[in-house]
């Protein structure tokens, strides 16, 4: 008969697999939870090498459900959840539940759950020592585990199985899912493939492939820090090579990164005295070894359309646009390049505009795609001939006698140490900030000035007698010159011409089509030859002022000189004018695609991405008629209809430098107010002085209107507090609600939150009610674009608050 003491031993041995997992990984009880709000919020592994929990976002006040290494100082994150949505706010919580680990919002929706294999009842859960967090039932079996749901890192232990994935991040800083994918596919074949974003139904073919198709079984990162393809006939596959360091003493993990390279990475537990191995991570190898020769048959490759890849000093892929383009995203230059110019028309009359252009050399460049004429036994010359007279050409390539026209977007090209020279099609002022133009008037002055500092070598009276005589010559010779100059149609910009009326009267068929109107005049549309040939005619859109200034020609004409006088991508360009009589008309270039106003509240929503690149192109505009004019032009009504989109959809400003041809009775005075009601800054109300500010205002209310893809005023909107968009948006913005602006946009949350919110900081800032709060358009620019970090603003409507 066994003794009680028996009895006691076989109950001991019976438990003792669970106590020990128990002390083991510090279980995790149900009903436990960690919240955002926590000091702390985070669940260590026994030797707290690794934590689960929340983690904030640097220059952010969101966080991640993350996995990271916990006893450096970087935390490196290696797996967090919800990739496709895996930001929250201050408020969110997850819990531990019967039903497995529940992630709640800040306004305790669900938005993540891990669940139990078989549907099996949690008992409880643990962070391991190897990296992975783990659920388990009731007898300790593993229900649910973060190894077997991995985002963009592999660890020591951990195998990725077919049909496996690791997908790379968006960018450095961004979780949402990337532009690349490496997968253990069915086939059993580990590939590497680009994704078209923001689609994920269609994938570019691979850029890399292991080519063991019906023989890969798992991609293996055993203990010892070898990663490898273990084969079905048991041999296997090393992805890495021979290792070169004693890895024991690493910390170390295997990441997909967002420039689609696989690296493994090692980083020194403590300071080794052998080795010279910085404490930081380093790569101690990668693939592929050069992303930037890599074959993309199709699609944006490593960098994006009209730019090339340059593996840098520390054998990364950098991304670089040719002359003349600039990138597309200034945060994510892995996006591609657009040109900083118009490109070359292929109407007939401006075939001819060949010398506005030129060629620009790339050495050991080159873009192997976009093809589409080949012309062989040629020089240098003449390939450069060919492609200035070709309209549809934007770049060749050149080597050993053959000349490789190109059309535009250029295929992924890249910088090689030795091969071919690549020539651009540039226009010839094609810079975004032109040089301050130097006119007769300057000249003289600079004069004057070098010969007053010449008389100062004389006695002082002398001198002030002789600066004296000079400065009343200057002044006699400028005001007999003063006619002259504004008579001269010479002066009034290299490309402006004057029509008469009925020139203008006979290219719009007696002012038949009309295109629209506004505060200053009426738009028709009309057909003009402006070309060399007479036969050929150009689309242009003529509009008949109103309500012009009675001081005569000289006034009308100074304001067309400085419009005319104006070249910016983001601007759209005056062709000529017309000033007989009473009839004073402007003739512009004719904008293909309409005005921001039908483009953004039509039937169909537009791209996140394109809305992004027009309120960009807006804000670089402003700021080129603010600060970079040698007069500064402020606009004055500032509104999705002045914005008009050219045949790329670029944003181009029109009725820009007309506020100062309406009558002088309507600037200051509460009725005579410019603008647009919706838009009109505060400050036309209360007779304060007008700046520039009140631009940068409009831009605001615009801003949140690309932003949010509605106008401005919803008397139709749902909720009463949806009505104002500018109040409505910071509302949302204080309460973290910032999702319901875009309407859960899938878009908007593939390009992140961060770039969402920093858009939206941006336009309070610019809507404050307080002039001198607002920023500059330049500094508006460098925020938009995250060249300048975006403080947290206050309520717009502080000032009028604290006025009453």
């Amino acid at each position: 008969m066994p003794s009680p003491l028996s009895h006691f031993f076989h109950l001991f041995l019976l438990f003792l697999p669970l106590s020990v997992i128990s002390q083991t990984d510090n279980n995790i009880k149900l009903e436990s939870s960690l919240s955002t709000q926590d000091k702390n919020p985070s669940w260590p592994s026994p030797s707290g090498e690794f934590s689960f929990g929340f983690r904030l976002l640097p220059e952010s006040n969101l966080f991640l459900l993350a996995i990271w290494f916990d006893k450096i100082p970087e935390k490196t994150i290696v797996w967090w959840a919800n990739r496709n949505n895996p930001l929250v706010e201050k408020g969110s919580k997850v819990e531990l539940t019967n039903d497995g680990l529940i992630l709640k919002d800040h306004q305790d929706n669900v938005v993540w759950q891990a669940r139990s294999r078989n549907s099996e009842t949690v008992a409880s859960a643990a962070m391991r020592d190897n990296g992975s967090f783990v659920l388990m039932s009731m007898d300790s079996t593993i229900t649910w585990e973060s190894f077997d749901q991995p985002t963009d890192t592999i660890l020591p232990t951990q195998v990725l199985g077919l049909d496996s994935e690791l997908r790379s991040r968006l960018t450095e800083t961004d979780y949402s899912k990337g532009r690349f994918s490496l997968r253990l596919q069915e086939d059993r074949n580990l590939v590497l493939y680009p994704f078209v974003l923001p689609s994920e139904d269609f994938i570019f073919d691979a850029y890399w492939a292991s080519n063991t198709v019906d023989k890969g079984s798992e991609l293996v990162f055993n203990s010892s820090g070898h990663i490898h393809l273990k084969l079905i006939d048991g041999s296997s596959y090393d992805l890495a090579p021979a290792n070169r360091a004693p890895l024991t003493k690493f910390y170390q993990r295997a990441t997909f990164d967002f420039d689609g390279v696989f690296r493994q990475y090692i980083r020194p537990k403590s300071q080794l005295t052998d080795g010279g191995w910085p404490m930081s991570w380093s790569v101690l190898w990668s693939l592929p070894s050069d992303m930037c020769s890599m074959n993309f048959r199709m699609g944006p490759g490593a960098c994006g359309y009209n730019s090339y890849c340059k593996m840098d000093e520390n054998q990364r892929p950098s991304c670089h646009c040719p002359p003349g383009y600039s990138f597309l995203d200034p945060i994510n230059k892995y996006k591609g390049c657009e040109p900083d110019f118009q490109p070359q028309s292929c109407s007939q009359d401006r075939l001819k505009e060949d010398h506005q252009f030129e060629m620009k050399e790339l050495i050991n460049t080159d873009w192997r795609g976009s093809d589409y004429e080949i012309h062989d036994f040629v020089n240098e010359d003449r390939c450069r001939e060919f492609c200035l007279n070709d309209c549809l050409c934007v770049g060749a390539s050149f080597f050993a006698g053959r000349c490789f026209k190109k059309k535009y977007p250029l295929s992924p090209g890249k910088m090689e140490s030795a091969g071919n020279k690549f020539l651009i099609k540039v226009s010839k002022n094609n810079s975004v900030l032109p040089p301050p133009r130097v006119d007769g008037r300057k000249k003289d002055r600079s004069t004057l000035i070098l010969a007053g500092s010449v008389l100062l070598g004389g006695s002082a009276f002398l001198n002030l007698i002789f600066l004296l005589v000079t400065l009343f010559l200057f002044f006699i010779s400028n005001l007999r010159k003063l006619p002259e100059v504004e008579k001269n149609s010479s002066m009034l910009g290299k490309n402006l011409r004057c029509f008469t009326y009925k020139e203008l009267e006979e290219a719009t068929s007696g002012f038949k089509e009309e295109l629209g109107s506004g505060a200053f005049g009426t738009v028709y549309r009309g057909s003009l030859a402006l070309g060399d040939s007479a036969d050929s005619a150009t689309s242009v859109a003529i509009k008949k002022l109103e309500k012009v200034v009675e001081d005569g020609e000289k006034e009308f004409t100074t304001e067309v000189i400085a419009i005319g006088q104006t070249h910016h991508k983001n601007l759209v360009q005056l062709i000529g004018f017309c000033d007989e009589g009473p009839h004073r008309l402007l003739v512009y270039e004719f904008m293909s695609n309409g005005s921001l106003s039908s483009f953004l509240f039509g039937s169909l929503k537009p791209k996140w991405y394109q809305r992004l690149q027009i309120a960009f192109g807006i804000a670089r505009g402003l700021t080129y008629l603010h600060e970079e004019c040698s007069t500064q032009i402020i606009h004055c009504d500032i509104k999705p209809q002045n914005i008009l989109l050219d045949d790329y959809f670029t944003a181009r400003i029109s009725d820009f430098g007309l506020a100062k041809l309406l009558k002088t009775d309507q600037t200051r005075t509460s009725t005579g107010i410019r603008g647009t009601r919706g838009y009109v800054a505060p400050e036309w109300f209360k007779k304060m002085p007008i700046t520039a500010k009140v631009d940068v205002y409009s831009f605001g209310i615009m801003l949140l209107e690309i932003i949010c893809c509605r106008k401005n005023v919803e008397s139709k909107a749902g909720n009463e507090e949806e009505v104002i968009l500018s109040d409505w948006a910071y509302d949302c913005y204080r309460e973290g609600r910032l999702n319901l602006l875009v309407e859960n946009d899938q878009d908007v949350v593939i390009d992140g939150r961060q770039k969402l919110e920093r858009l939206v900081k941006v336009a309070i800032w610019c809507i404050q009610e307080e002039p001198g709060l607002r920023p500059s358009m330049k500094k508006v620019t460098q925020m938009l674009e995250g060249a300048v970090d975006v403080s947290a603003p206050p309520d717009p409507t502080t000032f009028v608050s604290s006025l009453g």
